[in-house]
């Protein structure tokens, strides 16, 4: 892929609206049509592959122990962990439940928790669901495995991640979002510097092979110095990857996020000054842009899977091991098995009430059809490779491609005479200046954004 190259003018005009395309379709074509039985239909034949691939899992703990005022997740904050005892014994029943659907030769590689604050539950109970997932599935611990967790750095001692890691973790992701405490308590989420620096410094002691960051860039408050401070101490403590998303403020979506004031937004001028500082910062310091949101040191797997033609776009953002069937668990986790998307309850009451009923919760989702499958292919190879050959599309999918996709070709003239891609006769590529656009050059092979739907649903690109 070729080098990012960072255009104001460019951004500018076409980071507008659209997906993120952590799927194709996007969740926002999931239906209450699909149900349990799709689900578990498309597992059947997804085990009956000549060659069952290996399995990813992700499992959902929504619990926070306070409240973000950004954050967008699906969550719930309480002072009950009472709460959180009950949600795990439901899961646990979710996993033997997925765990019985799945051929058990089908082995693990990759396995994430997320939420809400994982490390809302207690060592034990942690220490209680990783034992539970073994007893079900095939987890590996031969080293090929990507197993990690995201932790709030408030949460976590040297003492807890040395157990965190002993339960077969070997990757963790640390929330920080900001340094600078004027933001911190704009967003209410005061964190002290040294927090998480000690847990970069006590990782390698735990065996923990990989850490990663999430900061977030267009915070109240935010300003190109203070997150220029907040980089400096990043690039000093150099974790193996860091995720800097951009803060989308949909206050009408997303309740707390109207206790944020929107005259302390940064405008959109200062937004993509922080940008263009961020990649400039982060590139001379050794990192390497992955796409969108994402940098990771030379030899990290997402820049190894990005040049082995590996890397993936799902729910967690970028990722490797393409193409292997994704099971999620918990309220409102999605899943990618087979041809089908498949959602569960976001509602803690009503998953843990399916789960008493001795059913999956699964509440939506999607059956892929053959043309959903080729377009997501086609997004899937420009916002993880920066390019389309259509001749080897050709002959994959037996079209062809130049007929078949003439009116999408016609609409990238215009990106191509604005430099975002080059048109060849037998192939597209995505210039370093389209590389921050990814999502505005995918968007025109999305035929559900083609028929109409409404891209307020979605954040900006930039």
């Amino acid at each position: 892929m070729n080098d990012a190259v960072f255009d104001a003018d460019l951004i500018s005009r076409y980071g507008g609206q659209g997906p993120r395309y952590t799927s194709y379709p996007t969740a926002v074509q999931f239906g209450s049509e699909f149900n349990p039985a799709d689900y578990e239909r498309e597992v059947l034949l997804s085990n009956q592959d000549p060659i069952p691939g290996p399995l990813s899992i992700y499992v959902h703990i929504p619990f926070c122990h306070s409240l973000c005022y950004y954050c967008g997740c699906s969550k719930l904050v309480t002072r009950h962990p009472e709460r959180a005892e009950s949600y795990l014994q439901k899961l646990l029943e979710e996993v033997r439940l997925q765990g019985k659907l799945f051929d058990q030769d089908r082995k693990v590689g990759q396995l994430h928790m997320g939420g809400g604050t994982p490390t809302y539950f207690d060592n034990q109970q942690l220490e209680r669901l990783m034992t539970g997932l073994s007893e079900s599935f095939q987890l590996v611990g031969d080293g090929s495995q990507e197993y990690s967790i995201e932790l709030d750095p408030r949460t976590v001692d040297a003492e807890r991640l040395h157990r965190i890691a002993d339960s077969g973790f070997n990757r963790i992701s640390l929330g920080v979002q900001d340094f600078d405490e004027q933001v911190q308590k704009a967003i209410n989420r005061v964190q002290p510097v040294e927090l998480t620096l000690a847990l970069i410094r006590e990782a390698p002691a735990t065996g923990i092979e990989s850490v990663s960051v999430d900061l977030i860039y267009g915070l109240p408050l935010q300003t190109p110095d203070s997150f220029s401070r907040t980089l400096d101490i990043m690039i000093e403590a150099r974790p193996d990857r860091l995720a800097i998303y951009s803060y989308a403020h949909m206050p009408r979506l997303f309740r707390a996020q109207r206790l944020i004031r929107s005259e302390d937004l940064p405008d959109p001028a200062m937004r993509l000054e922080i940008l263009q500082l961020i990649v400039s910062r982060l590139t001379a310091a050794g990192y390497v842009y992955i796409g969108m949101d994402h940098f990771a040191l030379p030899g990290d797997e997402l820049c190894l899977a990005m040049k082995s033609g590996c890397l993936q776009r799902n729910f967690q953002g970028y990722s490797t091991r393409a193409g292997w069937d994704l099971i999620g668990m918990g309220s409102s986790a999605i899943s990618k098995v087979g041809s089908c998307f498949s959602q569960h309850v976001k509602s803690v009451q009503q998953y843990n009430q399916s789960l008493d009923a001795g059913r999956l919760p699964v509440e939506r989702g999607l059956m892929l059809s053959a043309e959903d499958h080729l377009r997501a292919e086609l997004i899937q190879r420009i916002m993880c490779g920066g390019r389309l050959d259509y001749r080897q599309l050709d002959e994959e999918y037996s079209i062809d491609f130049r007929r078949k996709f003439a009116t999408e070709i016609a609409a990238l003239e215009k990106l191509d005479k604005d430099g975002l891609v080059e048109l060849h006769a037998d192939y597209l590529q995505v210039t370093g200046k389209g590389r921050f656009l990814l999502r505005s050059i995918a968007m025109v092979f999305d035929a559900y954004l083609q028929h109409g739907d409404n891209r307020k649903r979605f954040s900006k690109i930039v």
